[in-house]
C-alpha cells in the first residue's frame, strides 16, 4: 500500500467514526451514556454485603476450638494449619469474649480456618466456669460452618484436671462436635542423646509411656488423639511441624468432605495458588456476568462508542472480585490494576473496534472478542488478589503470562457468541 493510498484509507475511516460518533452524540451523548452505565455496573456497599454473605454462606469453613494451657501450642497449630508466621499469628487473634480470641484466616470477611483460642486457661475452679460458659454461649450460635474441638496438652503435663473438666461439659451439651486430643512439644521428653525429630511417629519409651497416660486421662473424651511437634525455626528442629500431615489427616477424618478438602488444599499448595483456586471459582460466577454484558455491548455497531462504556463495566467487575478477596478497591485503584493486566491488549481493543467496519460480522467479532478479554481479566484479577491474600507481591510476568493464557481459552469459549 502506498502512502497515498494508506492515508486515503486512515482519512476514510476517520470520516465514517466521524460520521457515526456525531449521529451518536446527538441521540445520547457518550460521556453521560458512560456516566450511566458506570452506575448501572456499580456495585454498592449493600449489594456487596449481600454478595459476601451469600459466599461466606457457601465456604467450607471450619472453626476450630483451641483449648488448653498456655504454651501448650495453640498458636503452633494455628501457624501449621495457615502458614503464616508467628508475629502475624500472634496480631491476628482478637478479643471475641473475657476468656477466649478469635483468628479467621485468611480474612473476617471470607474465612477458611477460624480458630477461637482459650486465654488464660488455669486450675482455678471459677475461671475454669468461666471458660466453660463463653465456650457454651459460643457454640450455642446457630451457624453453618464444620466445628471441631481441638484439645492441646503438653507431653509431660500430667495436671490435666481443667481441661478434662472443660471437656467433659462441652461433650455432654454437644456430642456431635468430633475432639481432637494433640500431645505437643515431644522434644522435651526426647533421650539426651536425641537432637533432632526422628521418623513420625517418634518411638520412645518415655514419651510412649506419657503419651499412653495422658489418652487415658482423656478416655471417652475424645474421638482421636495424635502426637506433634511444632516449634520456631529458630528452635533447629526439623520439620519444624512435625506431624502435620498426621494433623491434617485426622482433622480430615473429623470433618465433612467440603472442609477436609479445602484443609487438604491449604496445605498443598504455595499461598496464592491454594487460596486462588479456591475462591476463584466463586469469583466466575460473576465474571460470567459481566462477560455476557460485554458482548452485548461491544456489538454495538459503532466503532468506539462503546469502549469508555466497556471500561466501566470491567472496573466494576475488577472492584467487585477485589471486594470478595476481602481487598477493598476503590474504582480508581481497581482502573490502576485493569491497566497492569491488561498490558499490551490495548492495541487489540483499537482493532476489535476497527473491526466493526466490516459489514455483517464484525459486531459479532467484536463481541466475541469483548466476552473474552472480560472473562480473562476476570480470571487474571483473581490470580492478583489471590496473590496478595496469600501475602505474596503480584508477578507482573506471572500475571501477564495467566492473562495471555486465559485469553487463549476465552477466545475458544466465546468463540461466535451473539448479543
Amino acid at each position: 500500500m502506498t502512502r497515498r493510498e494508506d492515508n486515503s484509507w486512515t482519512n476514510r475511516v476517520t470520516g465514517v467514526w466521524k460520521k457515526a460518533a456525531d449521529s451518536l452524540v446527538q441521540i445520547l451523548p457518550v460521556e453521560q451514556v458512560s456516566q450511566k452505565f458506570f452506575q448501572w455496573f456499580s456495585v454498592s456497599e449493600a449489594e456487596v454485603a449481600e454478595i459476601l454473605e451469600k459466599v461466606r454462606k457457601e465456604l467450607p469453613t471450619t472453626e476450630a476450638l483451641l483449648i488448653g494451657k498456655p504454651q501448650a501450642g495453640k498458636s503452633s497449630i494455628v501457624r501449621g494449619l495457615t502458614g503464616v508466621s508467628a508475629e502475624i499469628v500472634g496480631q491476628g487473634f482478637r478479643p471475641h469474649t473475657q476468656h477466649t480470641q478469635r483468628y479467621a484466616y485468611p480474612s473476617n470477611d471470607l474465612p477458611l480456618l477460624i480458630f477461637t483460642d482459650t486465654v488464660g486457661l488455669g486450675d482455678i475452679n471459677q475461671e475454669t466456669q468461666a471458660v466453660i460458659q463463653d465456650l457454651v454461649g459460643d457454640l450455642q450460635q446457630k451457624s453453618s460452618r464444620a466445628r471441631v474441638l481441638i484439645l492441646t496438652v503438653k507431653i509431660n503435663d500430667f495436671a490435666t484436671d481443667t481441661l478434662r473438666q472443660i471437656a467433659q461439659k462441652l461433650r455432654q451439651q454437644y456430642p456431635d462436635i468430633p475432639c481432637l486430643l494433640a500431645v505437643t512439644c515431644l522434644h522435651e521428653v526426647y533421650p539426651p542423646s536425641v537432637e533432632n525429630h526422628p521418623d513420625y511417629p517418634p518411638n520412645y519409651e518415655e514419651l510412649n509411656r506419657a503419651f499412653v497416660a495422658i489418652q487415658e486421662a482423656f478416655t471417652g473424651l475424645c474421638d482421636r488423639s495424635l502426637l506433634i511437634d511444632f516449634t520456631l525455626e529458630e528452635d533447629g528442629y526439623n520439620p519444624v511441624f512435625y506431624g502435620l500431615d498426621a494433623l491434617r489427616d485426622n482433622l480430615a477424618e473429623l470433618l465433612p468432605e467440603a472442609e477436609a478438602q479445602a484443609i487438604y488444599q491449604l496445605l498443598d499448595q504455595q499461598a496464592g495458588e491454594k487460596l486462588g483456586n479456591i475462591y476463584r471459582d466463586i469469583g466466575r460466577r460473576y465474571t460470567l456476568s459481566f462477560a455476557v454484558m460485554a458482548a452485548t455491548l461491544a456489538a454495538v455497531p459503532l466503532p468506539f462508542a462503546t469502549m469508555p462504556v466497556l471500561t466501566a463495566l470491567q472496573v466494576s467487575m475488577v472492584t467487585l472480585l477485589g471486594k470478595l478477596y476481602g481487598q477493598t478497591v476503590t474504582p480508581s485503584q481497581a482502573g490502576g490494576i485493569v491497566s497492569a493486566i491488561a498490558g499490551g491488549f490495548l492495541a487489540q481493543a483499537i482493532g476489535r473496534e476497527l473491526v466493526k467496519f466490516v459489514p455483517g460480522f464484525g459486531s459479532a467479532i467484536a463481541a466475541s472478542w469483548a466476552a473474552a478479554y472480560t472473562w480473562s481479566l476476570g480470571e487474571t484479577a483473581c490470580v492478583y488478589f489471590g496473590d496478595l491474600m496469600g501475602g505474596n507481591k503480584p508477578d507482573p510476568q506471572k500475571i501477564q503470562s495467566v492473562m495471555q493464557e486465559a485469553f487463549t481459552k476465552a477466545k475458544e469459549r466465546f468463540k461466535g457468541i451473539k448479543s
